[in-house]
């Protein structure tokens, strides 16, 4: 019995350090793809109007659609920075959706958190999406290409 209690000891330690492992790993993995401005397959398909994301209209060139809800601290941020990006590129509206209460297009949009952050380009058409608060140097150059 009193070699048991190294090799538990041993054990444990093994267990622990192999969790810290995969627990950094996948917080460097989920750091890198936050925010980051992705092209879906799906989402060339897809077209919103104005009426859908609630605004008067879209934007001239493009459209910033931001789904946010009552309580994201992250959607805060972000609602600043599209705010800011919108006034500095002519033609460029910035529109927010409370996720909440269009439980129907996030659904269909594949909307799986707060802030979710889609860039239209002047047909409506999904051009790009961050899920999660984007940068402000991967927002202008999304509307680079989506122009």
């Amino acid at each position: 019995m009193a070699g048991t209690t190294g090799t538990t000891g041993t054990t444990g330690l093994i267990v622990c350090l192999a969790v810290l492992a995969l627990a950094g790993a996948f917080g460097m993995a989920h750091s890198r793809r936050n925010g980051r401005m992705t092209v879906r397959g799906r989402d060339a398909e897809e077209r919103l109007t104005a009426e859908e994301v609630g605004a008067e209209r879209l934007g001239e060139r493009a459209t910033l659609v931001q789904f946010s809800s009552a309580f994201c601290q992250p959607c805060r941020a972000t609602r600043r920075i599209l705010a800011e990006v919108a006034q500095m590129v002519e033609g460029v509206v910035h529109v927010e959706v409370d996720a909440e209460s269009r439980l129907d297009l996030v659904r269909r949009l594949g909307i799986m958190r707060t802030p979710t952050v889609l860039v239209l380009d002047a047909r409506g058409r999904i051009a790009r999406r961050a899920s999660g608060q984007p940068r402000r140097a991967d927002v202008i150059a999304a509307l680079g290409e989506a122009v």
